[in-house]
Order: C-alpha cells, then structure tokens, then sequence
C-alpha cells in the first residue's frame, strides 16, 4: 500500500506549520504533498496531487474550506481546523468528516489520525459531502449571524464631484480592477476603492458567488454557463452584455446535477 497523501489548507502561517509539525509526530508516513494559502490553491492542488486527506481551515479568502470540501466530494477523506466552540460545530458529529479546534491538542490529533487511519486501512470511499457541507454551512452562517455580523446593504461611489449609491439588490457582480472595485448593476457601473476581499466579507456567499479570484457575481443574474473546447468556463448574465469567466478553482460550482 502506498504511503498516504494529505493537503493541509489554512491562510495562516502559523497554525499550518505547527498543523505539520503534529502530523510529522504523529503519523510519520503521511506525506503532505501540498500546502495551501487560500481556498483557491487548495482546490488547484486537489486536481495537481489527488490527496487522501484534506486538512481544510473552515475561513479561507476566496473559498472556504466548506467550499473546498464542497470540490473535494467523494474524492478524498476531509477534517476541518476551525476556531469555532464546540456549540458550533455539532454537524460534524455525524462522523463522514471529523474537525479539530484550534489550536490542535496532541491528543485530539492523535483520535482524528487513527480514525483517518481506520478508513484508509478498510479503503472506506471518500463520502460525499455536499449534503453535510450544505448543513454545517447553514449552521455556522446562522451562528454568524447571531453573532451579530454586518451584511452589506448599500455600495457608494464616488464619480467626478457625485455620489453614487447602488442598492447591494442591483448589483450583478464585483469585479477587481488594480487598487478599486467595480461595481456593475444592469444600468450602470462605477468603481470603489474598498477591495474585493472586504467586500467579499460583508456578502451573503448563497446570493453572491465567487468565480475568479478578481470577480464575484450575484447567483441570480447568471443566465448560463458556457464550456469552450479547452474546458473553460464563461458566464453569460441575464441583463448585462459582458461575459465573466470561471476560473478552474471555481468551475466545481458549475458541474452538472
């Protein structure tokens, strides 16, 4: 049997290297065979290195580690690294994935590692975890929110000596433009000097998608999506002319049901 693989993603130095560490002591045949920075990067390195695990921090820029899990579906085994109390993460406890609380105690890392090690040694299948990701997804947004997080309402630019206010309902998608953000409705267009990723945070991620890592579009506004010869993605809106592409870490949104 060949040595098994794993990916550990989380956007903080720190904690993936003493993620690393642990593992390194704990199980000295696993190889990490990537580590990742953001959710991005971790869906690229499941299609480059096909890994047996995924170590996936839960809050990640660009994708969240329930995105990823989302991609990583009946492909590989997932534990989550998270922050949240125990409270909030009682979805897990249906056993498909497993999590650990940050910051990782050696003795809980040594439970997750032989129930990792259980499944590969049955060659258990990676569960799918869409249905479960869509649960614990649920849960923690409504732990967000109760925890009193601001959502994005209104978007002011400035434009010569005006103000423009657009409504967050008109707009169809956000788009990363050097130092600004630009802003579409299906009238009008102005750009902000607030970056993508703030924006990103004050957005409800069912209304809004991420498709690129310069561009997010409203669910909604998406008439259809087109594959080209190469496998690449586009977008075509319902009321806008111009069309947005899909990067390849973002192109699992688009498979068919």
């Amino acid at each position: 049997m060949n040595a098994p693989t794993a990916l550990i993603a989380d956007d903080e130095d720190l904690p993936r290297a003493e993620l690393r560490r642990m593992l390194a002591q704990a199980w000295p045949e696993l190889q990490v065979v990537a580590e990742c920075e953001h959710g991005p990067a971790a869906v690229e390195a499941l299609a480059a290195h096909a890994p047996d695990i995924a170590f996936l921090d839960i809050r990640m820029p660009g994708l969240s580690g329930l995105d990823v899990a989302r991609a990583a579906s009946g492909r590989c085994h997932a534990v989550f690294t998270t922050a949240y109390d125990s409270h909030a993460v009682e979805a897990f406890n249906a056993g498909a994935v497993d999590y650990l609380l940050k910051p990782v105690r050696a003795d809980r890392l040594s439970q997750t590692v032989q129930r990792l090690q259980d499944r590969l040694q049955v060659r258990a299948a990676a569960p799918d975890l869409d249905g479960l990701v869509e649960k614990l997804s649920a849960q923690l947004q409504l732990r967000q929110q109760a925890a009193g997080g601001p959502r994005l309402r209104w978007v002011s630019a400035s434009v010569g000596d005006t103000i423009k206010m657009f409504s967050i309902d008109e707009v169809l998608f956000f788009q990363s433009d050097e130092k600004y953000t630009r802003v579409v409705t299906a009238s009008d267009e102005a750009h902000v000097r607030k970056p993508l990723k703030e924006i990103a945070e004050g957005l409800d991620g069912d209304a809004f998608w991420q498709i690129h890592r310069g561009v997010i579009v409203r669910a909604s506004a998406i008439g259809r999506a087109q594959r080209d010869d190469t496998g690449r993605i586009s977008l075509q809106l319902k009321q806008h002319p111009e069309k947005l592409q899909v990067s390849q870490a973002y192109a699992w949104r688009f498979k068919p049901m």
